[in-house]
């Protein structure tokens, strides 16, 4: 029999548990957390908790699996050091441009020349693929492109990079509704789902290239704003062959789910724009390999050997804390491949009001050590 919704909240951490009244998105996507959507993120809060409980005072933290850098900008937020690193190109690019410090002066003085100059009709349009063709209006192209352009002279390129990733993704040729993983360019009018009517694929992206420009520079001055003066190292790789930069005091991640989101794909047109290595065939989890049972045991194998190469760099009394929906128990297993032992479990109520996902879902907080160092 399926536990009762008293029985399952009567075993939530409320800590770790927040409603849409208690934490709206404008404060789950606050400062640099919006600064491009990526979906399997976690929240900055529960990441600050999860510190507060795990990670002493001026420590260092490790994430394995940065994704769009949660863990990194929170660490700068909360004065501790870290380390993160990912087998995905554009999730280092964008974890890099949130957590470099930045000169707000020059910053601004370039991302407005950069916008002035693109609104004056400057910049090349040429060096299209065929990905870009078949995705972009002919218009929305033309602008993205001459944008692209522009991007390379400036000392802050990175962050012009991510601009247009950003308003490359608003100006594909899809629905409103469907901006997340969709299928095939939207070539004609449609009945849209989020508007209630009859809506148009996207014909110029000059506007989003405006508004995001704009945007960006708020939200890394809020940031600024903010920091510490601590240090966040980004690093592009697997975690099994990357050189760990010391030790640390704690790690805290959360893993991809086996055969669930291709991150890759899910920015296609920024490696497409952008020229980036596209790696997808090495990444843990992925989701053309599906969930058979070989997919599994692979996916098994590919995160033991993450957590024990974390493992190995931690201090003494480190912990690994992993955030984690683990529906097909694969982390007891995982875990002792890895040499770790299970101290702690927590479990935590997933707030989903966004896009299109507002059913109920959970999550699991697992807090391991190292088995070699503490016994059994």
């Amino acid at each position: 029999m399926a536990a009762t919704q008293e029985q399952l909240y009567s075993g939530l951490d409320l800590d770790l548990s927040w409603s849409e009244r208690d934490l709206p998105e404008r404060e789950r996507t606050k400062h640099v957390h919006r600064l491009h959507p990526y979906l399997g993120k976690y929240i900055p809060q529960l990441v600050e908790e999860l510190f507060r409980r795990h990670v002493p005072a001026g420590g260092r933290v490790l994430d394995p699996f940065a994704g769009s850098g949660t863990t990194l900008v929170q660490a700068l937020e909360s004065g501790l050091d870290s380390a993160g690193m990912d087998i995905a190109a554009f999730n280092c690019l964008l974890t890099s441009v949130k957590t470099r410090e930045h000169n707000p002066f020059v910053l601004e003085r370039e991302l407005r020349d950069a916008l002035a100059r693109f609104e004056r009709g400057e910049g090349s349009a040429s060096g299209s693929s065929a990905y870009v063709r078949a995705w972009f209006a002919p218009q929305a192209r033309a602008e993205l492109l001459r944008f692209r352009s522009l991007a390379s002279g400036y000392e802050h390129a990175d962050v012009l990079r991510v601009v247009l990733a950003r308003a490359a993704r608003s100006a594909r040729l899809t629905t409103h509704f469907d901006l997340d993983f969709p299928r095939a360019p939207q070539q004609g009018p449609y009945w849209c789902h989020k508007h209630r009517r009859e809506c148009r694929p996207v014909e110029h992206a000059a506007h989003f290239v405006r508004r995001y420009t704009l945007d960006t520079l708020t939200r890394l001055k809020e940031f600024a704003r903010v920091r510490t003066r601590r240090e966040a190292q980004v690093l592009h790789g697997d975690a099994r062959e990357v050189a760990l930069p010391g030790r640390f005091d704690a790690v805290v991640t959360s893993p991809p789910y086996p055969g669930l989101i291709d991150y890759h794909e899910q920015h296609r047109y920024a490696y497409e724009l952008l020229g980036l290595d596209d790696l997808r065939e090495r990444e843990i989890g992925a989701a053309a390999r599906g969930t058979s049972r070989a997919a599994l045991a692979a996916y098994v194998e590919g995160i033991a050997g993450v957590l024990a190469a974390c493992g190995a760099a931690l201090k003494p009394r480190g912990r690994v804390v992993i955030v984690v929906n683990d529906r097909r128990d694969l982390y007891p297993e995982i875990l002792e491949r890895a040499g770790l032992g299970l101290e702690q479990r927590y479990r935590r109520h997933v707030n989903r009001r966004t896009g299109r996902r507002a059913g109920e879902y959970f999550e699991d907080v697992l807090v391991a050590r190292r088995t070699e160092l503490h016994g059994p």
